[in-house]
């Protein structure tokens, strides 16, 4: 069980890293998607976190 912790705040701490990376690189460029991301329907926003878990899910069964 400390292995899976283990591995799920490794995971965690990655995400952060990669999160992090575009409003520290392009600060501008990311106000502009944030408020762009704001103005899409809700719907359009389930589809879009349902295909980005999809693809995660896809990625990870490749990788493992």
């Amino acid at each position: 069980m400390n292995e899976l912790i283990q591995h799920l705040l490794v995971a965690l701490c990655l995400m952060l890293i990669i999160e992090g990376m575009l409003p520290f690189l392009y600060p501008q460029r990311w106000r502009n998607l944030v408020v762009r991301l704001a103005q899409i329907s809700n719907h359009n926003m389930r589809a879009l976190g349902l295909a980005s878990m999809l693809l995660g899910l896809f990625l990870l069964l490749l990788v493992r």
